[in-house]
């Protein structure tokens, strides 16, 4: 018996994200749009999309199997309700081990966050970013 060749799902929405950028009125688009940039080219296999009425990033490329409540797929989601800074909550950053500095906080439910204040700190601290994600890529169930 053949297997079936099974379209993978596309969570990512790229050109909503677009829209939502166009109209974001926000003090440090700048930066926001810094950080899309360096998330979304750390790995082809990365998508973005609107949650939380702010662009998320998430793995777009093929994965075991798993309870969709589990969230797996969700590497970031972008907060921009505060004006002084542009926070990426990693929901299970705990689990990356970052010992850059970059990573904050000590919740419960292992998410960890990154500030971002202005494109002096996108700039000092996008090698740590690249190296969260790409350590966050390793620990997928695919």
């Amino acid at each position: 018996m053949k297997a079936k060749n099974i379209k993978p799902i596309v969570l990512a929405d790229s050109a909503g994200v677009e829209a939502y950028m166009q109209k974001l009125d926000h003090p440090l688009k700048e930066v926001l749009e810094a950080l899309r940039k360096i998330i979304l080219g750390v790995d082809s296999e990365i998508g973005e999309h609107i949650k939380w009425n702010a662009p998320s990033f998430l793995y777009i490329g093929e994965m075991k199997p798993f309870d969709p409540k589990e969230y797996k797929r969700y590497m970031i989601v972008s907060n921009v309700f505060q004006k002084d800074c542009i926070r990426l909550v990693f929901p299970s950053g705990a689990k990356i081990n970052d010992t850059s500095g970059l990573l904050s906080g000590d919740y419960e439910d292992g998410r960890r966050l990154a500030y971002f204040h202005n494109m002096e700190e996108v700039e000092a601290k996008e090698e740590m970013l690249k190296k969260a994600i790409t350590t966050w890529l390793t620990l997928l169930d695919k």
